[in-house]
């Protein structure tokens, strides 16, 4: 029997995975050909998808992107055989350029695996973090996570370990663990792949974030956007805990952790913390006063660790292999991997897994193979809406957090959109302060109102009514914003709007 590999996550069904899978069977039964068909995730290839692979006596080999109508024409090539003399024939999944420069620590598992698959988990080191976690006590686990380096992936950067901390020393009887998963960063996709591609990681590392601080329940808060992640991640924390992964008797330890998710409600400033924990209380998604921290005061009155996807995900390997091995990877304050997601303008988007220290050029010209439009680039925008456009002679910075900070950038979720010469940057920059107007909760006035006025004053600029006047009032609502804002929806909207004044200037005076 043959195993071939067919992926399910979204990205795949998008582009007629489901149609291939049902094609293949079709087809295997009428030649008499013994298939085994299973549902993997993606390996985070794209522009491939729907890739296919087939289980052979070398290891698996790949072929995309497959649509149902290339079906026949495979098997006639002998596909299950491994034959790469199709003109879909990508070679062994594991020598495919984009795959083997990577150093995947979290995302090692997504497309290699039956997403629901315990015994699959289990047989690529899973579980073994949480089983090392149940022999340890919740101060030894905060000093693996501390010494490790790792920090948060949503955008702030926050040292992980130094959050668990403060919710482990915190007073109170109920804690919790909340997982951020609202992800609605432009370009992002990470926290979606994870989740469909490898949902046992991310439940593995709220336990043990959970037995770190004292917390006995954890919630999920999902972007309503991804359904797909939401019937995956219900089954699997059905399937953990069955078999006592979560639960009351944690593998028979006595420790207790049950886990669910909630579903959010469209709005992008609840991927702010105190938004987010509002909203998860049943309230309208508004920023909270801080402090007092989460930490201190969040869910329900209580210590609350809010993490990203992401964070969440890095756990289990830095419990399974030490806080060494995670912290040999990466540079400076910048330890570990950082997921980064590749899309706009790009010929090859995907997820690329990579130490922090590699160059935004290396990556959009080397992995991305430049623009798709194959006109030269421009500009790019990493770390989300709320972070700066940067020009062709920024891109041979590091991606590391300091490094990007100190030039008024940011790193973010990791999302990287790519735009050639024909992009038009004022247009960028209206569309920045557009966003922050649409998506403000419109509890801070510099937020709410500041916004507002920027789409006002961009529209001047551009039909040069009073420019000079009017780049002056930008720069000072700019800062207004900045300084004034109660979050980083509105303490960050002004900076791929400076960047655009800063750095394209030109398009302003078109």
């Amino acid at each position: 029997m043959v195993r071939v590999y067919v992926p399910r996550d979204t990205t795949a069904l998008a582009m007629g995975a489901d149609a291939v899978a049902e094609r293949l069977e079709s087809e295997a039964s009428t030649r008499g050909s013994d298939i085994q068909l299973i549902r993997n995730g993606s390996r985070g290839l794209a522009w491939l998808e729907p890739m296919v692979e087939v289980e052979t006596a070398s290891g698996r080999v790949a072929y995309g992107p497959v649509s149902a109508g290339d079906v026949p024409g495979l098997l006639d090539d002998g596909m299950l055989e491994g034959n790469d003399d199709h003109a879909l024939a990508c070679g062994p999944t594991d020598a495919i350029p984009y795959l083997a420069r990577q150093q995947r620590l979290t995302f090692s598992r997504i497309g290699v695996t039956d997403p629901l698959s315990l015994d699959d988990y289990r047989a690529l080191e899973g579980f073994q973090g949480l089983e090392n976690a149940l022999a340890m006590s919740g101060q030894a686990i905060v000093d693996e996570v501390k010494e490790s380096g790792l920090r948060g992936r949503g955008g702030a950067a926050f040292p992980t370990g130094i959050k668990w901390q403060t919710v482990h020393d915190a007073a109170g009887e109920q804690k919790y663990i909340v997982c951020n998963a609202d992800e609605g960063d432009s370009g992002t996709f990470a926290d979606r792949l994870a989740m469909e591609c490898d949902p046992y990681m991310l439940i593995e590392g709220m336990a043990i974030a959970g037995l770190a601080v004292g917390a006995t329940q954890g919630y999920i808060y999902l972007r309503s956007e991804y359904p797909l992640a939401k019937r995956i991640l219900d089954e699997a924390i059905a399937r953990a805990e069955q078999a006592g992964y979560l639960g009351a008797d944690i593998r028979g330890s006595g420790r207790h952790f049950d886990l669910e998710v909630r579903l959010g409600a469209g709005a992008y400033i609840c991927g702010e913390e105190t938004s987010l924990l509002e909203s998860l209380e049943g309230k309208r998604g508004m920023v909270r006063y801080k402090p007092p921290l989460p930490a201190i005061v969040g869910l329900f009155g209580c210590p609350t660790v809010v993490n990203n996807v992401l964070s969440l995900a890095a756990v289990p390997y830095i419990l399974a292999r030490g806080s060494q091995a995670y912290a040999d990877f990466g540079m400076g304050r910048s330890r570990g991997t950082l997921a980064i997601q590749l899309a706009g303008n790009v010929k090859y988007g995907g997820l690329i897994e990579l130490a922090f220290g590699t160059t935004l050029r290396e990556v959009m010209e080397s992995f991305g193979g430049g623009t798709f439009t194959e006109r030269p680039l421009r500009a790019v925008q990493v770390g989300g809406p709320l972070c700066a456009y940067l020009p062709d002679s920024q891109w041979d910075m590091p991606l590391d957090y300091e490094t990007f900070a100190e030039v008024g950038a940011g790193v973010g979720h990791g999302g990287v959109v790519m735009f050639d010469d024909s992009v038009d940057m004022a247009e960028q920059a209206r569309f920045s302060m557009e966003f922050c107007k649409v998506e403000s909760c419109g509890k801070c006035t510099p937020c709410r109102i500041g916004s507002t006025r920027g789409v006002e004053v961009i529209d001047r600029i551009v039909a040069n009514q009073d420019r000079a006047a009017n780049l002056e009032l930008l720069e000072e609502l700019c800062e207004t914003m900045e300084d004034g804002s109660l979050c980083a929806m509105g303490g960050m909207t002004p900076f791929p709007v400076k960047s655009v004044i800063n750095h394209f200037p030109d398009d302003l005076q078109r």
